[in-house]
């Protein structure tokens, strides 16, 4: 049985491994951060080759310099209505990994905020939404300010299944 100093230790290595720099992006009007070490770069959106098939919130395929990558809209894929894109919509193009496979995919966000230093101290625990909820994908919330930035783990905003389906596409 783990003492209370143990279990705030463990508690307080958790919160330090989520501390870092997070690129900050919006998605119907809240905001979002991901580990920017994640990141490989931001585009502007560019036109997008569909791909028969696959399902509604994998937009198809772009051609980056040379190198076919995946593009999902991260609106869909969570179940946020769709909107049309603007000047301000980006691509942002992240490494996801899923065991030994490494995915380059782009992710359509509304728009890219800025890059935050956030401390461990400003990261609470994701809070419990009930059994039926499947929220592992978020790191956390970050208290910045007056608002909440909800930290994701790219690395789990998709099954395996739905990296197999986007490296197929790709």
């Amino acid at each position: 049985m783990a003492t209370e100093g143990e279990l705030i230790g463990k508690v307080a290595a958790v919160a330090a491994d989520r501390e870092g720099k997070y690129l900050t992006f919006t998605l119907a009007g809240e905001e979002y951060g991901i580990g920017i070490l994640k990141v490989k770069e931001i585009i502007g959106m560019m036109p997008v080759t569909m791909v028969p098939q696959t399902p509604p919130y994998v937009k198809g395929v772009i051609n980056l310099r040379g190198k076919v990558i995946p593009v999902m809209d991260l609106r869909l894929k969570f179940g946020m209505a769709p909107m049309e894109y603007t000047e301000r919509t980006c691509i942002i193009v992240v490494e996801i990994q899923r065991g030994d496979a490494k995915v380059m995919t782009g992710i359509v966000v509304d728009s890219v905020s800025e890059v935050l230093n956030i401390k461990a101290v400003e990261i609470e625990e994701t809070p419990n939404f009930g059994g039926q909820v499947s929220i592992d994908y978020i790191l956390g919330m970050a208290k910045m300010g007056s608002g909440i930035k909800i930290l994701l783990d790219i690395n789990r905003v998709l099954s395996s299944d739905e990296i197999t389906v986007l490296a197929k596409a790709a």
